[in-house]
This record gives structure tokens, C-alpha cells and sequence, in this order.
């Protein structure tokens, strides 16, 4: 195979077009989506008659499309989000149909648009103005801002009630860090209300108001397992019930009242599957919608012919936008995936697999000691190259509040086609279990979770002898990145390389310089406060144990991040040289211009994927699969 056909691999497929964020039109008759096919994300329109596509924006919308967009009520015109080079300090735009945009609300500090009146005249959103994320409205007649809702606490999941004289939010006012209740106030913020329709210490947030504005979903996880309910405000707050759904086997989360607001639509998680529940709210029986497995969710509204819209992907199935029938359980495609020179069967689905992890794998711990925690059976996904032997990627999900699913990802069908297999594992902490699972992390990052990342890298490599156990290296972004940190200090015996992007490396550096909800609401709700868990930061900071790195390490940062900010990787290359290590010898770094906590921009994507491909050539080697060279 030559270089040229390799290159061409790797152009190609960080070059396939994605669709994201799709929303119907008031009337039905068009679909809003962002579209990255001229190489950066673009505001579409799209027909749902045919899949033709009209471009809006031309350079507006953030690279990376963190934050949605809301149709105007009138549907003449749809509210979005900028930035500046994937900053997320965003101001939130208006743009027409004929593609020309105004500014709408612009302030200090990131904003996010929650939601839009059903009046027209009314925007609710979060602004970190001032400090914490608080909520605040905009008239847009006048064009005045005013402030809404003053909290310690982050205040999230803002929703105007139809009549726009009230709204739900949610934020935690109890001394229990894990917390968060659902409020109703009135609109300027007066007459703020618990709801209090979960136990302290457990989650709930309000989701969308039923069209009659007497009724609210909610979420909660108050019995471990998230589920949805309905709250009914027809005789005063003070006087508010709920009737919860569900048969509570699966973690649930509402997504919002269909027309009439006689159904509601919840998504449903069984391991790595995803899919959209239909429940009628006068009997509570709930529906599963027939999807493949994979991810599937259902967007809000319905089109004109009273069709539901749907955005579904699997781990080999690029995502694509169908019509669904509630009637029939027919399904239509409206808008496909590219797959540009690649056969849809070119792509791997992956294996699941599962073991019990006590948190302390055989691999000695150079960092930090532990004694063994509880068993959980631990699930992931292990992805086959088809090569033999095939070097692995350990590659454990960011958040840390998310798990792997069959979702599709061009990193990880990248690396297949080069010829490494690779293995993600839902941890604990990891979501879709419950709030118990996701509690296991709390006061103990760097613990029994990378415990049960390096098992589930020890139970593979045993059980699959195609697996080359001197090949193995761990890949991580974003919380995965301090994953990939925590694994080469804590079991530099397992790694014959690593990759870290966007990575934690401090945690007291994290704390200060991270944005101030991510202060209170991540690290802060895991962690406590660093003075008060000083032992803990500065144990479970990789930095402090650099010393132990015994493989070749790449660090990307984006030097725009506002999450986890570019001084993380600074401070993690310091410490390196301190320590004797010696750049482009014993590690590489590389920091990204204008670019935050990752980017949708194609040409981003190819720099990323010919970074990564480079190191990992260089550093463990691999023989590329057939797709690779393009060939039949």
C-alpha cells in the first residue's frame, strides 16, 4: 500500500459529511440541522420531501456546535449561538431565513440560549455574566436583559411555560453537593418555589411544559435509575403531584410532549443502546419505537404530515435523519449519510464485553495504593481490526458524566482501518446505570474507575490471543484525556504508548481556571472544594506522579478551551521537563490555534486523525486493514 492511498483514507474519512442538531419548523414544512459538508458546520435548511439541502450561515456558528439553535415561534427565523474560535463565550445571534443575522443578546461571559417564548417576544438564557451560570430574560421588543434568578450554584434546564408567565429551572440550594431540585417561579424570578419531587441528594430537572402550562415533565433520580414524570400544577405549586412512568428496569430521561400533549417522548438506555420511548399520559403505558441497535432520538415537534422526526446512527451506520409512523412503526429516510468511497460494511460494529472489576486491576500501581472497592460487573465495547496480531487502543470516555455507546465515531473506525483494535469501557461513574454507578466516582477520581479501565484492558488482552500485549496503548479526550494521564502514572506497565487530548493533568490548576459552572457543578460535586480535599487534588493530580510516565506520550490541547484550559497541558509539559523528560524523544506536544475543546471543522479533523495516526505509527506501529488504501 502506498503513502498516497493511506492519505487518502484518512482525507476521506474525516472528510464525510455529519448532520447534528436537527429541529422541525413550526409548520411542519422544513427541518433546521447543522451540516459540516463545505468543511465547517453550517445552519442548513432541509425539505423532508425530497432531502434537498439550502445553506443559512456562512462562517457564524461555532467550529464546535456545543451549544443548539431555536426556531423563532413565527418560523421566519432561527436563534443561534457564536463565539470565537471554539471559546464557547457565546452571544446568541438571530438569523432569517435569507441567511442575514443579527445580534440579539450580547454580554461578558458564555451564554446559552434555553429557551424561546411561545409569544415570540420572550428568550430565556444562562449567562455566566457576573460569575455563576444564572438565568436571565430578554425582551426582544425592547431589547432589554434583565436578571432572573441569582443562585451560589449553577442554575440549569430553563423552560418558559406557554403563556411565558412562568418558568422552571433547576439548581441546588441544600448543603448536599450531588443535589438539584426543580423550581417554578414567575418569569422576572419572583415567587421562586421548590417543587422538592426528589429526595435530597438525588437529581431532578425540569424538561418541557405541557401545552395547557398546568402540567410539567420532569426528570428525577431519586430510586437510582432515572425516570420521568409529570407534574401537575392545576392547584398551585404548593399543591403539585406527580405520576411517575416507567417500569423503572432502564435508565430514562424525558425529551418533551408531543403535539396535544396526550403523549411524551423519553429516551431509553439499555447498555450501549439508546432508544426512543412513547408514553400516553392518561394510561401510562409506554412504547418503544422500533430503531436499530444503536442511538436514536426523536427531534421536537412533528412534521406536516404529522410524522415524527428521528435521528438515529449505530456504531457502523453513520448518522441520518427518517420520518417516523407512529401508526405503522414505518420509518422513511429523509436524509442519508455519506459514506463518500467507503462501503457501509467497510465499518466494524464492535463486541460487547463484560467482567467483574474489584477496581484493582494485576498491573502494580506506581501512583497511589488501593485496597479493593466493590465488584461491579463493568460493560464495554471491543472494536476488531481483523488483524493478527493487532495492536489495542484503550480508550475511555470524557464527561466523566457519559458512557460509550453504539454510536458511530470516525476516530474510532480510523484507527480500525489502520489496524488497531480498540476497547472503551463504561466505568464507574460512567451514566446509563443509574445515580448509585455514577456516585462511585465522587471523592475519587483516579480510583477505582481507572481500576476498572486497566481490568478491562488485562481481561481482554487474556481472553483474545490476537491481541498483542506489547502494543497497547491509551487514548483519551477531555476526561478520557485525564484518564489517559491517571493510566500511564498509576499502570505505566500496561502502556507501550499514550495519547492525551484536552486532558486534565492538575486538579487545583482545573478548579480555578475552568469555567465557574463547571467549578461548582463538576469539580466541586465530585471532588468538594480543593481546601477541603486538598489530599485528594493533589493524590489524584497526574502531574504529581510524572515521575512514572515509561511510554511515549503525546499532548494536544486547543489553546482556546474554556473546560479544561491549555494551561492543563502547559503545566503537564513543564512538569515533564522538569522531571528529565525530553521533548520529541520522550513525549510530543502540540498545541491547536483557534480551537477549543475540539472542533467539527473537516480540515481539524484531518489535522487530529494525521497526528494521532503519525505518533501512533511511529510509536507502536500497525499494519492498515484494506479500507485504509481504499481498496475493493
Amino acid at each position: 500500500m502506498s503513502d498516497t492511498d493511506e492519505t487518502d483514507a484518512l482525507r476521506e474519512l474525516a472528510s464525510l459529511p455529519t448532520i447534528s442538531s436537527p429541529r422541525v419548523s413550526p409548520d411542519g414544512e422544513t427541518v433546521a440541522l447543522y451540516y459540516d459538508v463545505t468543511g465547517r458546520n453550517e445552519l442548513h435548511l432541509c425539505d423532508p420531501a425530497d432531502g434537498s439541502l439550502e445553506q443559512l450561515s456562512d462562517g457564524d456558528v461555532p467550529r464546535s456546535v456545543r451549544a443548539g439553535f431555536e426556531w423563532d415561534p413565527s418560523g421566519d427565523r432561527l436563534f443561534y449561538h457564536r463565539d470565537e474560535d471554539g471559546d464557547e463565550q457565546h452571544d446568541v445571534w438571530a438569523m432569517s431565513l435569507d441567511g442575514r443575522s443579527e445580534p440579539v443578546v450580547e454580554m461578558e461571559g458564555q451564554i446559552r440560549l434555553n429557551d424561546v417564548g411561545e409569544d415570540g417576544e420572550t428568550l430565556l438564557v444562562g449567562s455566566s455574566r457576573g460569575g455563576q451560570m444564572n438565568l436571565y430574560r430578554h425582551d426582544l421588543p425592547s431589547g432589554e436583559t434583565t436578571k432572573v434568578t441569582d443562585y451560589d450554584r449553577a442554575v440549569a434546564a430553563g423552560q418558559l411555560s406557554p403563556e411565558g408567565d412562568r418558568m422552571a429551572y433547576a439548581t441546588n440550594e441544600t448543603d448536599a453537593y450531588e443535589n438539584s431540585d426543580v423550581y417554578v417561579a414567575d418569569v422576572d424570578g419572583s415567587n421562586a418555589r421548590n417543587l422538592e419531587i426528589g429526595d435530597v441528594g438525588a437529581e431532578s430537572a425540569p424538561i418541557d411544559w405541557g401545552p395547557d402550562g398546568d402540567r410539567l415533565l420532569v426528570v428525577d433520580n431519586t430510586t437510582d435509575l432515572g425516570r420521568t414524570g409529570i407534574v401537575d400544577l392545576s392547584d398551585g405549586v404548593d399543591d403539585a403531584t406527580v405520576t411517575w412512568f416507567g417500569d423503572g428496569e432502564f435508565e430514562e430521561s424525558a425529551s418533551h410532549f408531543l403535539e396535544g400533549g396526550d403523549r411524551f417522548v423519553a429516551s431509553r438506555t439499555r447498555g450501549a443502546v439508546t432508544v426512543p420511548v412513547v408514553y400516553d399520559v392518561e394510561t401510562g403505558e409506554g412504547r418503544e419505537l422500533d430503531f436499530p441497535a444503536g442511538v436514536a432520538n426523536v427531534t421536537e415537534g412533528r412534521l406536516a404530515d404529522d410524522r415524527l422526526l428521528a435521528y438515529r446512527t449505530t456504531s457502523s451506520k453513520r448518522p441520518e435523519l427518517v420520518t417516523y409512523d407512529l401508526a405503522t412503526d414505518a420509518t422513511e429516510t429523509v436524509f442519508d449519510a455519506e459514506y463518500g468511497p467507503f462501503d457501509p460494511d467497510d465499518f466494524v460494529e464492535p463486541e460487547t464485553v463484560s467482567f467483574v472489576s474489584d477496581g484493582v486491576p494485576e498491573s502494580p500501581a506506581h501512583a497511589v495504593d488501593h485496597d479493593p472497592y466493590e465488584e461491579f460487573e463493568i460493560e464495554g465495547l471491543l472494536f476488531d481490526s481483523g488483524r493478527r496480531p493487532s495492536p489495542l487502543i484503550v480508550n475511555p470516555h470524557g464527561g466523566p458524566r457519559h458512557h460509550d455507546s453504539r454510536r458511530f465515531s470516525y476516530r474510532v473506525q480510523f484507527l480500525l482501518s489502520r489496524g488497531y483494535s480498540v476497547l472503551q469501557v463504561n466505568y464507574r461513574g460512567s451514566t446509563g446505570r443509574g445515580r448509585e454507578f455514577v456516585e462511585e466516582l465522587y471523592d475519587d477520581w483516579g480510583g477505582a474507575e481507572q481500576g476498572d479501565v486497566a481490568v478491562g484492558a488485562e481481561r481482554v488482552l487474556d481472553e483474545y490471543d490476537w491481541l498483542d500485549e506489547e502494543r497497547v496503548a491509551v487514548y483519551g479526550g477531555s476526561y478520557g484525556g485525564y484518564s489517559a494521564n491517571w493510566q500511564l502514572v498509576q499502570y505505566p506497565d500496561l502502556y507501550a504508548a499514550g495519547v492525551t487530548w484536552v486532558g486534565v493533568s492538575d486538579l487545583f490548576d482545573m478548579y480555578e481556571n475552568t469555567m465557574p459552572h463547571f467549578r461548582t457543578e463538576l469539580m466541586v460535586k465530585n471532588l468538594c472544594e480543593p481546601d477541603e480535599n486538598e489530599a485528594i487534588y493533589r493524590e489524584r493530580s497526574p502531574v504529581t506522579h510524572v515521575e512514572n510516565v515509561d511510554a511515549p506520550l503525546l499532548i494536544v490541547h486547543g489553546v482556546n478551551d474554556p473546560r479544561v484550559p491549555v494551561s492543563q497541558a502547559r503545566i503537564l509539559r513543564d512538569a515533564l521537563d522538569d522531571a528529565g523528560f525530553e521533548e520529541g524523544v520522550d513525549y510530543e506536544y502540540e498545541e491547536l490555534g483557534e480551537e477549543g475543546h475540539g472542533s467539527g471543522d473537516i480540515d481539524q479533523k484531518i489535522r487530529s486523525l494525521e497526528l494521532l495516526d503519525d505518533f501512533l505509527d511511529r510509536r507502536i506501529g500497525a499494519e492498515p486493514t484494506a479500507v485504509a488504501s481504499l481498496d475493493d
